[in-house]
């Protein structure tokens, strides 16, 4: 007998009945004809389930466990796994590996995903000409995704656990010495972008950080600047501020005197551009601005960067490879990787010492 209140219907598609345990159930019939049961303390909560899964069905949406689409399973993992644990950029860079996988594999079905299946797809996206290193990094988020799978109990095994992603050649990074390095910051004194690029190349910022810098950030007493936060263009966003890349990466770096020279003639062309501008001055308190005093897009540095560069007659860098050169030179002279690493904000020294 049901239990008092509640109207059976038999047992058909749709039923809510009680178990002799005290828990209740339901069901909704599958595609494939299977059923799908959901259970619960008292009907109430077996009734929500089983109306979510209906409206889930009759859009075409319900693809339960295994039974799933490797493309659903991969759009849910980046929404309720990865969204809501890893920094903007990363899950953009999760979403495009996902995105460039999902017409060799997302029509699969999740429990019928095999090593072949994997291996096959990396083939061809590198016949499509992504770098090995891409390759990789498409497989690492596979992995990543399928290893969830695992510990939800969606899977019993990894399948990407035995797929072997191409070999990836090791980066050199490109390095300017100390001269070249003097020739680029003469070519760009007197530009928007000369102080920004004497704190890249004395402090081994990162550029997203030195365009996050304020005005309080820099003690010119102590000689000091703190990165507590770093600009970044976020898709579909654009330019936003985040926390630092790592805990380590909040830090406060020291400014050698030409540094704070640079900065302090940086400040009197920031105090023209203010008085000319007048009503268009926006007051975000910003070391780098644009001439209406907003936050300088990164992407906007790479022209007159590589004109710079092409001035001083140069090989073409990266602007990142400041980085590399400012963290270069401090090892070449004796200075401790540790206290590199606490300049650069490394988690660890072995990516100090490894990049």
């Amino acid at each position: 007998m049901p239990r008092s209140g509640v109207r059976r219907r038999g047992r058909g598609d749709g039923s809510i009945y009680p178990l002799k345990d005290g828990r209740w159930m339901s069901y909704i019939r599958m595609p494939d004809g299977r059923k799908k049961f959901f259970t619960g303390p008292n009907s109430d909560v077996v009734k929500k389930r089983l109306k979510a899964a209906q409206e889930a069905a009759a859009a075409g949406q319900l693809m339960i466990g295994r039974d799933q689409l490797v493309a659903t399973y991969l759009e849910r993992w980046l929404n309720d796994a990865a969204g809501p644990s890893v920094r903007v950029k990363t899950y953009e860079d999760y979403d495009l590996c996902v995105r460039r996988l999902t017409p060799h594999i997302g029509r699969i079905r999740l429990r019928a995903l095999t090593p072949e299946h994997i291996q096959e797809a990396l083939g061809a996206l590198s016949r499509r000409g992504l770098a090995p290193r891409t390759v990789r990094q498409v497989h690492m988020v596979l992995r990543r995704a399928l290893k969830q799978a695992v510990l939800w109990r969606v899977l019993a095994t990894n399948p990407s656990d035995a797929v072997r992603p191409p070999r990836a050649a090791r980066i050199e990074h490109k390095v300017l010495n100390e001269e070249e390095m003097r020739r680029l910051l003469e070519a760009m004194q007197g530009s928007r972008q000369y102080a920004l690029f004497v704190l890249l190349a004395t402090t081994g910022c990162r550029i997203g950080e030195a365009l996050g810098l304020r005005w309080t950030d820099v003690d010119f007493k102590r000689s000091t600047a703190s990165i507590r936060r770093a600009l970044q263009v976020q898709r579909g966003i654009g330019i936003a501020f985040v926390e630092p890349k790592s805990a380590r990466s909040r830090r406060t770096v020291p400014l050698p005197p030409e540094t704070l020279i640079a900065l302090e003639l940086h400040r009197q062309i920031q105090d023209r551009d203010r008085s000319k501008a007048r009503d268009l001055w926006t007051e975000t308190g910003l070391v780098f601005t644009t001439p209406t005093g907003g936050p300088r897009n990164p992407h906007n540095l790479i022209e007159p960067f590589g004109i710079a560069l092409k001035r001083a007659g140069l090989p073409h860098v990266r602007i990142h490879d400041m980085r590399h050169s400012a963290a270069t030179h401090l090892l070449t002279k004796g200075v401790h990787p540790k206290v590199v690493q606490d300049l650069l904000g490394h988690s660890t020294i072995a990516i100090t010492l490894d990049t």
